[in-house]
Parts: structure tokens; sequence; C-alpha cells
């Protein structure tokens, strides 16, 4: 399984942008994805995650400025950053919790990070 992100750069304060991740390879299903950024300096940190069912989970400081959503058919999941802030400046990864086959454990994957720069 691969997930490829896509999407970052960099916007001024105020501003939108939208990431992208997309899962490849062979899998049975997938339970969640989700973003994360980790900022300079800083640890990782979640940011928004979404199961197969749709049930959401936002870290407190994007709440109401960021909006995950996914597509079950395709296998991928979007992260809609509205009111970008400087402070939501980090380099943004994309992780996936997918079962490879019917009665497997799940296993987690990352893929690579892209960079969100918001300016002041």
């Amino acid at each position: 399984v691969q997930l490829q992100a896509s999407g970052g750069g960099l916007v001024q304060t105020g501003g939108s942008l939208r990431l992208s991740c997309a899962a490849s390879g062979t899998f049975f299903s997938i339970k969640v994805m989700g973003w994360y950024r980790q900022a300079p300096g800083k640890q990782r940190e979640l940011v928004a995650t979404i199961e197969s069912d749709g049930n959401t989970n936002y870290a407190d400081s994007v709440k109401g400025r960021f909006t995950i959503s996914r597509d079950n058919a395709k296998n991928t999941a979007s992260l809609q950053m509205n009111n970008l802030k400087p402070e939501d400046t980090a380099l943004y990864s994309c992780k996936t919790i997918y079962v490879r086959s019917p009665g497997s454990f799940a296993e987690g994957i990352w893929g690579r990070g892209t960079l969100v720069t918001v300016s002041s």
C-alpha cells in the first residue's frame, strides 16, 4: 500500500489550500484516513481523521476552518483548509489505517509529507 499526497504550497494569511491523499496498492479495506502535521521544532500532531463511516475528528486548533472528506470508492481523502494562519505552517503528512486481507490485523502507513507555508 502506498499513499500519495499533494496540494501543499505557499498561501497568505486567510487563504485556502486543499490537500489530497490517495491510497493505492492491494488491500481489503481502509479504516481511517487522516492528516497530521509537524511544524519546525515541534512534535507531530493530529490535524483531522475520517473513518470509513464518515465519522471525523479534528484538532481544536483547526475546527471550523478545516474540513476532511473521503471518497471510499477512490480511496482518497482530502483536507480543505480555509482561513489559514501562520501557525498552520507545517509539513502535512497523510496516514491511513488499513486491513490487508479479511481477518488480518489493521496496519498503518504514512505518506510523504507536503509542505504548507502560510505567510503573514
